[in-house]
C-alpha cells in the first residue's frame, strides 16, 4: 500500500496495516438512502421497521385521498 507522507489529516498514530482496500466498495455501490429524524420523531420510531410501516401507511392514504379526487365529477362553470 502506498505511504502518503503528505497528508495533514493522517496522523503518525494510524495504521492501516490490517486494512482491507475496497471493504465496502460494493455495499457503497450498491447506494443508500440515510434519513437523519429529528430526535422528537426518533422517539416515536425505534428502528428502521417502524419507520417503513408508518410512511406505507400514509402511503395508503394518500393513495386512497387521491382516488377520492380523481372521482369526484368536475363542476360546470356558469
Amino acid at each position: 500500500m502506498k505511504k502518503i507522507s503528505n497528508d495533514p489529516d493522517m496522523l503518525k498514530e494510524y495504521d492501516f496495516s490490517q486494512g482491507v482496500r475496497g471493504k465496502y466498495a460494493q455495499r457503497y455501490a450498491e447506494g443508500t438512502n440515510v434519513v437523519v429524524l429529528d430526535p422528537d420523531v426518533a422517539e416515536f420510531f425505534p428502528d428502521h421497521e417502524s419507520v417503513n410501516e408508518a410512511l406505507r401507511s400514509l402511503i395508503s392514504i394518500i393513495k386512497r385521498q387521491r382516488k377520492k379526487v380523481d372521482q369526484q365529477p368536475v363542476a360546470a362553470s356558469s
